[in-house]
């Protein structure tokens, strides 16, 4: 079922690497010609529009755009008090990792009377994004809102599609998390649609203001994508989020049942999602192989799977040894990687291209996902190679406060002046000198 890619007996450069390795492709440019009429009918229109072309794709048009507090409130009284127990466990945990994340104010004495600092101050009001589609994501309720309110932000907003089955509103278990999570603003829209009206804003059916954002986060297929490149500059995003993926570095060591249900854990997600192995034991290769097949074929979405895993974003790489499979999962950069190797955390603190790494047989890709306090909104594609995943700092802004007197102004007043006419700007210059009486 997973193609192999050999590169044993090879040195490939990083650009050949690139190349070889498996990698999925998702244009957006090649949605834009769909998703542009969406947006700008959404900027010019507002509620209406992202209402009209709600009915048209999700087949449902709810009662109204925001998600009436009652439906919300019911949506969690009625949640399995397992589902319930197991979403404050989520929560707990992620506030545990994402509160040691908030950043102080520094201040540095660039010289005597003279200081600059840094504070960080959270953005206004941040709509966050939440998928419908193949399943239920009230863990990315969770990861998008727990960093921004340890962020200190003021205004949420939870955006996910209508569900039919569920009265036009967003489905009943996303509700509840956002009623535990304390959000009490959700609007009943999804995709392209749902990014526009979260960029321009506009009124609701009974008159209400739905205010714009500033920044917009969270995972989406590619019609959100393609929202989140058009509005981009209206507001900030986070990423161009593309299909999930999941790469593991093994030796002979690991335990192929292990390796092929955490394989078999992404490819759930969608027929794009991406399930790649390395290794340099041919014998584990094999083992892994034979079984991805009997589990996929026994799995609850067995089809999906199959078309992931059989899929060019999938396969096996064979590699001469561990540190040549560095080199490869590097190249690769993952969204999720697992190190099962011996001496997992010695290999795990060498790489340097991965959304996050997961250590070890007992840290599946399936943990961070729900319960083990990280974030699971992370860079895809290739992009872990320069972005980081969702975390308190995508939700803040570092400000530089500069802070002179007389003194420390008069004393590079001097250089100010030269740079100034270096650069062939001198009302800059003059604007120094004029603090002291002498101008043009």
């Amino acid at each position: 079922m997973l193609a192999r890619t050999d590169l044993r007996g090879q040195t490939p450069t990083l650009s050949q690497l690139r190349r070889a390795l498996p990698r999925g492709g998702t244009d957006v440019n090649a949605v834009l010609p769909t998703v542009t009429p969406v947006v700008e009918a959404v900027a010019e229109h507002g509620a209406q529009a992202a209402l009209d072309y709600t009915e048209k794709f999700d087949r449902v048009r709810p009662a109204s755009v925001r998600v009436p507090a009652d439906v919300i409130a019911k949506a969690c009284e009625d949640l399995d008090p397992a589902v319930t127990a197991a979403l404050e466990e989520s929560i707990r945990r992620a506030r545990l990792v994402h509160a040691d994340q908030r950043r102080n104010t520094t201040v540095t004495q660039v010289v005597p009377g003279g200081t600059v600092a840094e504070k960080w101050i959270p953005v206004r009001r941040v709509g966050l994004y939440v998928p419908g589609g193949n399943a239920v994501y009230p863990s990315s309720v969770v990861m998008n809102v727990v960093p921004a309110q340890e962020a200190g932000v003021g205004s949420l907003v939870v955006a996910s599609p209508a569900q039919a089955d569920f009265g036009g509103w967003p489905h009943p278990t996303v509700l509840a998390a956002c009623a535990l999570l304390g959000v009490d603003e959700v609007w009943a829209v999804g995709g392209a649609q749902a990014v526009a009206l979260l960029a321009y804003g506009g009124t609701d059916v009974d008159g209400s203001d739905l205010d714009p954002v500033d920044l917009i986060t969270g995972p989406g297929n590619i019609y959100v994508t393609a929202a989140k490149r058009l509005v981009r500059g209206v507001v900030g995003i986070d990423s161009e989020a593309g299909p999930t993926e999941i790469a593991i570095l093994a030796d002979d060591s690991a335990d192929p049942v292990i390796l092929a249900s955490d394989l078999i854990s992404q490819a759930e997600h969608d027929v794009l999602a991406a399930s790649v192995l390395v290794t340099d034991s041919e014998t584990l290769a094999d083992a892994v192989d034979a079984e991805v097949q009997r589990q996929a074929a026994t799995t609850k979405h067995t089809e999906r799977v199959t078309t992931a895993l059989s899929g060019p974003q999938s396969g096996i790489v064979l590699v001469d040894d561990i540190d040549a499979g560095l080199a490869v999962v590097d190249a690769y950069a993952a969204e999720h990687l697992e190190i099962q190797t011996r001496d997992a955390q010695r290999i795990a603190d060498q790489v340097t291209s991965a959304g996050a790494i997961f250590v070890g047989p007992y840290a599946p890709v399936s943990l961070g996902d729900y319960c083990a306090g990280s974030n699971h909104v992370l860079p895809t594609s290739g992009s872990a190679k320069y972005a980081s995943g969702l975390s308190v700092q995508t939700f803040l802004r570092g400000v530089h406060v500069i802070d002179y007197d007389k003194d420390a102004l008069q004393d590079v007043a001097g250089q100010v002046v030269t740079l100034a006419q270096a650069e062939d700007l001198p009302a800059h210059g003059d604007a120094v000198t004029a603090r002291f009486g002498s101008s043009r």
